[in-house]
């Protein structure tokens, strides 16, 4: 099958522009030959047999990787060869994937493919590339193929994800219907386009939010965030006389938390997680008592959280079902979690080395999920959300943090999408930190105003700035960091308690 004339063109990467032109092949009826059997020919054969089952592939390797064979051993459609390529081998071959490291044994098949007139893909090679394998959305007969050129995968996953959740599922039943439609129309060539359009124009319609949907829900946004704040400040008005002398004299311990919640809140930002316990840990460690050192965590994290919350509910990034069963469970845990603290206030002493040991395990935990490999089973979501917004606020109120190192880690693990997980956790994580800050604002006297007002300033700045750069920092890299702080810092306090007691 003759698929590529002599190429002429100016290659791509001279163009400055996208030149790709957009194609669907039938693979079904294509012979398809892949070389290499690696973790990426793995990916390029998943890709290949997702799209079309049926399709014929054969497989050229030396080493065939236990994963790839376990892969094809139940697909008739499939031949391995376990051996060196040969340039026979693209004898009768419709489309090459290349997928090796070798980059001699690469441009030999680019030139013994050009005499052939073969159309080749080579794995994170774009240069030499005739095609690319881009991402595909699927909606039963609708398809829809994502490319960037070549310039970032990863940014075509994204879309990928956002696509997926976007387009509705009773889409593919439209489609149906639509062909339905189609075929039982009379008339001209023109009428039927005609009828087509306005059929379709009024089902896209429907489904297009009002004007005004996105501004109800700013306005909603802002005003919850208005009121809130208001509150908060009558509160600490009424019940804190230490408020007023804070706003009067800044005391160089707002410096350090100043310092503190920047940084804590950039890292919770670009892993979700580890706010609660890094700023937990680093109040202990600062002579601050467990209750005020969680009302310290939980009123800065009420605007941090806003504004991340806030800044994925704009990119989409927030499940409303989900987001609904956490606030309702996190919140009641939460109050339940603070009251209690705030109860057994006068025991500090006991309750410090108790609330240490909790971010000692969070820290452990924090170490055992850098280092842990994840596979995501598809189909297989957690379900039960209810007892896990109840502990996870529970928790979250008591040790002044963990929200986010239960829940979001526990949402992942269970199957959920990581992103939409993130943006729901943040978003919910606001109202746990509302409902909690009042409870602790009621109930505890003394507050340590320098700490919470560096908390508050420090995680508002850093909030907006974290949610954009969360893609770009290594999560591994900092959860290994953290989880080596907190579980320091949480041993040291508990040696200074043992040796108290001594």
């Amino acid at each position: 099958m003759n698929l590529l004339k002599e190429n002429k063109t100016i290659p791509l990467t001279e163009v400055g522009d996208n030149q790709l032109f957009p194609v669907f092949l039938k693979l079904n009826t294509l012979r398809v030959l892949l070389v290499g059997a690696g973790n990426v020919g793995l990916e390029k054969l998943g890709t290949l047999v997702t799209n079309s089952p049926s399709c014929q592939i054969t497989i050229v390797a030396e080493n065939v990787a236990p994963a790839v064979a376990a892969f094809v051993l139940d697909k008739d459609n499939i031949e391995v060869l376990e051996r060196s390529f040969q340039a026979s081998d693209l004898d009768g071959a419709d489309l090459v994937v290349v997928a090796t490291n070798n980059n001699p044994l690469n441009l030999i098949i680019r030139q013994e493919a050009r005499k052939r007139k073969l159309l080749v893909n080579f794995a994170d090679k774009p240069a030499l590339c005739d095609f690319y394998l881009g991402s595909t959305v699927k909606k039963g007969d609708l398809k829809v193929a994502i490319s960037t050129n070549g310039k970032s995968p990863t940014m075509a996953k994204r879309i990928k994800e956002d696509l997926e959740q976007t387009l509705p599922d009773n889409v593919d039943t439209a489609i149906q219907q639509m062909h339905q439609v189609r075929n039982n129309l009379n008339g001209s060539f023109a009428d039927k386009v005609k009828k087509l359009n306005e059929i379709t124009e009024v089902m896209l319609t429907g489904n297009k939010p009002a004007k005004h949907f996105n501004t109800n829900y700013k306005l909603l946004a802002w005003t919850t965030i208005f009121l809130s704040a208001t509150i908060i400040g009558v509160l600490l008005w009424h019940y804190e006389p230490g408020f007023q002398q804070t706003v009067q004299e800044v005391h160089p311990y707002f410096y350090y938390f100043l310092v503190a919640g920047f940084i804590f809140s950039m890292i919770d930002g670009a892993i979700g997680m580890s706010y609660g316990v890094t700023s937990t840990t680093f109040s202990l460690s600062m002579g601050i008592p467990p209750a005020s050192a969680s009302t310290a965590v939980h009123l800065s994290e009420i605007m941090s959280n806003a504004i991340a919350g806030w800044m994925h509910f704009k990119l989409g990034n927030v499940n409303k079902k989900l987001f609904k069963l956490l606030v309702v469970s996190g919140s009641i845990g939460a109050v339940t979690g603070a009251y209690l603290l705030s109860s057994f206030e006068h025991y500090n002493m006991y309750i410090k080395p108790v609330v240490s040991t909790y971010t000692l395990v969070l820290g452990l935990v924090i170490l055992s999920k850098a280092f842990a490999v994840k596979k995501k089973k598809i189909g297989d979501k957690i379900k039960k959300i209810i007892p896990l917004g109840l502990g996870g606020g529970f928790m979250d109120a008591v040790g002044g943090g963990g929200w986010g190192s239960i829940v979001l880690s526990s949402l992942i693990a269970g199957g959920r999408n990581s992103r939409t997980s993130l943006g729901t956790v943040k978003l919910s994580r606001f109202f746990i930190a509302f409902l909690s800050s009042i409870t602790f604002i009621t109930m505890v006297n003394g507050l340590h105003w320098e700490a919470i007002t560096g908390l508050i300033i420090g995680s508002a700045i850093a909030s907006p700035i974290a949610v954009r750069v969360s893609n770009k920092i290594s999560a591994k890299t900092i959860m290994v960091c953290v989880g080596i702080i907190v579980t320091l810092v949480s041993l040291r306090s508990l040696y200074v308690f043992i040796d108290k007691l001594a």
